[in-house]
């Protein structure tokens, strides 16, 4: 009886109210393959909903992943399902076989087929709404989703990870699609002018910018440096007009490490929930929203897009502002002036929220 309630205590430990995280394991390729599934509180089965793949790094595992990345409170207040696969050991330790020659011979995209196929089959799933993400060997795993997956995930994302040269050679995406790069130009680990194994970051971004089809010259903005101790500065590179609006965006950190932004290393940004902000974007027809994508070079700005109580709104004219939550419902309005403002949120509950000023829309995340 004791055993079995441990067992029980284990799988709903991170259960609060009616949200679910449950630690699952399907058999695939002569493997008990597991992973940890986040269900939020908001999910009803008559609903179909997105699904939000992250993948960890090398050493690492699915329920550190879960904890750094706090992926959980974004899916909260979005209402996406969220994924946390784990790898097998290789010489005891858990991997990804992203196709460095004698590395793996492990089937992950197959996998991550069948991990993909059995959440389909469980819970009500927008299946043209499917995104991967990962950190470091997670994110090379990520590209390779999208080179040999692409006909299934519609967008995806990499912090601190890049593309094998096997993969880059051997890409063969189906659709355009939306990535996501976040990496810091001092990484250790994954370095970002590449190495023998591994493309330079900016070959990464090139190549799926040319695939898109996006403008060849970005638009650059420098994010404000809100947190000077962290030793690190963030410029933001936009590679828009792609095929059926895919764009291509790029967060350098400047004297960035192997770090997820927001959790440690750079504080100006925070990884995760500029990851979803991107995703929530696109379907697998590419563009849903022109949140980041208007013809007016994003005038409209915010941040930062994740907050406790305030956020920063620079616009280039006085304008009223009017901010409502993801049912439409009219939350607060007021008046801003040209150039920066601060609007206080503290009586405000957490959640997804859309400011609109005048044609221009974007969305923040208050917890």
């Amino acid at each position: 009886m004791k055993r079995l309630l441990v067992f029980v205590f284990l799988w709903v430990h991170f259960s609060i109210n009616c949200q679910q995280t449950i630690d699952g394991t399907i058999y695939h390729d002569g493997y008990h393959r597991e992973y940890k599934l986040y269900i939020p509180a908001s999910y009803n089965s008559n609903t179909a909903v997105p699904l939000v793949f992250s993948f960890h790094g090398l050493t690492s595992n699915a329920n550190l992943n879960f904890l750094y990345t706090k992926f959980y409170e974004i899916s909260d207040t979005a209402g996406f399902i969220l994924v946390h696969p784990q790898g097998v050991l290789l010489q005891g330790i858990p991997h990804w076989n992203v196709g460095l020659s004698g590395f793996s011979n492990v089937d992950d995209i197959g996998f991550t087929v069948a991990l993909l196929d059995t959440i389909i089959s469980q819970y009500s799933i927008d299946q043209s709404r499917i995104y991967t993400c990962g950190m470091s060997n997670g994110g090379y795993m990520s590209f390779l989703i999208g080179c040999q997956l692409s006909s299934r995930f519609a967008a995806l994302a990499s912090v601190t990870g890049s593309m094998s040269n096997a993969v880059y050679n051997q890409c063969n995406p189906t659709h355009p699609t939306p990535v996501l790069q976040i990496h810091g130009t001092m990484d250790p680990t994954v370095l970002y002018n590449g190495n023998f194994t591994s493309k330079p970051i900016e070959d990464v971004i090139q190549y799926w910018s040319n695939y898109n089809n996006c403008n060849s010259t970005p638009i650059i903005t420098s994010v404000p440096d809100l947190i000077s101790w962290d030793g690190s500065t963030v410029i933001h590179y936009e590679y828009g007009g792609g095929n059926n609006g895919s764009v291509v965006e790029h967060f350098k950190v400047i004297n960035g490490g192997h770090d997820w932004p927001g959790a440690w290393g750079n504080q100006d940004i925070n990884a995760s929930v500029e990851i979803w902000r991107f995703f929530s974007n696109y379907n697998l027809q590419n563009l849903i929203s022109s949140s980041s994508n208007n013809a007016t070079n994003d005038i409209l700005k915010v941040f930062p897009t994740v907050s406790y109580g305030e956020i920063n709104v620079d616009y280039n004219a006085n304008s009223r502002y009017s901010i409502y939550n993801l049912n439409g419902v009219l939350i607060k309005k007021g008046e801003i002036y040209s150039g920066e403002n601060k609007i206080d949120l503290k009586t405000i509950n957490k959640g997804l929220y859309l400011i609109k000023v005048n044609n221009e829309t974007e969305k923040f995340i208050l917890l």
